[in-house]
């Protein structure tokens, strides 16, 4: 059977993903072709890009969305905006696919492959490794952050009783404090131009919650935030969860609708109500709606922030491997 590589372009990419024919398994939202554009086009990296899509004969068997910088590779993305990261692969084609990309980008010069944001389930953890290893590469692999995440039942109530007795005493304490000071009400908008207008709110909310999210928001991050806003929730893919107090705004959500799971993207809350526990009762909340749209997992995704452990999340250690070609 004879490999070829062509390079695409994320247009390509985006008729690849949509053709049912292909059997590529787009599992995450940071390689989605609207997702790898909107980065790429925000931050404009000094590096050269590699969109490689490997073919057996006629069929596409995976793309590997690279940027090419001095002798290393790595993904499109980077590990602040990014939660995880991954090459795009047919079920059961994942050792060809790696042998074949390994020595096309031998032949373009490259040396290593430095690729971060790694799931357990990732492709590179379950398949490049040995592959790698095989070809004769050196391969080191370490944790660098952690992610969180939650199995949802199918009912609220089997929700609470999942928590711990004292976190479950406490989300319902903190609930009807909430519901004991005004009107109260969770919206979820799902229209581009209702969440495009709610971003100044958010962003304020945002800064002003915490210090370390504050510096975060540098002015490039802000038109990656904004884009992603527009751009994200035009393909249907972003939420905006509002938590209203006697209908202000006190705490808000963007979080991605994907794959039958909800994932927690990014958050904040109006410091006035810091009392009411505003910001951990909009994630409650949520939660609920999934629960009640059908969805299997609430991703709090990357982040060791107390909160994701008492609501019931359980921690995913992800991966930086380096692996040096021979």
């Amino acid at each position: 059977m004879s490999y070829t590589i062509t390079q695409e372009t994320f247009e390509s990419l985006s008729s690849i993903s949509d053709d049912p024919k292909h059997h590529l398994e787009w599992d995450l939202v940071f390689t989605l072709p609207v997702w790898l554009k909107l980065w790429w086009n925000e931050f404009k990296p000094q590096s050269e890009l590699y969109l490689g899509a490997v073919r057996r004969g006629g069929e596409i068997i995976g793309i590997a969305p690279l940027q090419l910088k001095d002798s290393t590779a790595s993904f499109v993305g980077s590990r602040d905006v990014c939660d995880y990261l991954d090459f795009v692969i047919t079920p059961g084609a994942e050792n060809d696919f790696f042998r074949v990309l390994i020595d096309d980008l031998k032949k373009k010069g490259i040396n290593q492959l430095d690729l971060s944001c790694l799931r357990p389930d990732s492709t590179v953890m379950t398949a490049l490794v040995n592959t790698a290893r095989e070809k004769g590469c050196e391969v080191l692999c370490q944790p660098e952050d952690v992610s969180v995440e939650l199995d949802l039942p199918s009912t609220f109530d089997e929700y609470l009783e999942m928590l711990d007795t004292k976190q479950r005493h406490e989300v319902k304490r903190k609930l009807r404090r909430l519901l004991e000071a005004g009107k109260v009400d969770f919206r979820i908008l799902e229209d581009t131009a209702a969440i495009h207008k709610g971003m100044d709110i958010f962003l304020k909310m945002f800064t002003e919650s915490r210090s370390d999210k504050a510096a975060f928001l540098t002015r490039q991050k802000e038109s990656f935030f904004r884009s992603l806003a527009d751009t994200m929730s035009g393909v249907k893919l972003l939420r905006m969860g509002v938590l209203e107090l006697d209908s202000k705004p006190t705490a808000m959500i963007l979080y991605f609708d994907f794959n039958g799971g909800s994932y927690l993207y990014n958050s904040g809350y109006d410091p006035e109500y810091t009392g009411l526990s505003v910001g951990l009762i909009s994630k409650v909340l949520c939660i609920q709606e999934s629960i009640k749209q059908g969805k299997k997992k609430y991703d709090f995704l990357k982040g060791n922030e107390v909160y994701k452990y008492h609501l019931g999340g359980k921690e995913v250690v992800l991966s930086n491997c380096k692996i040096t070609f021979k």
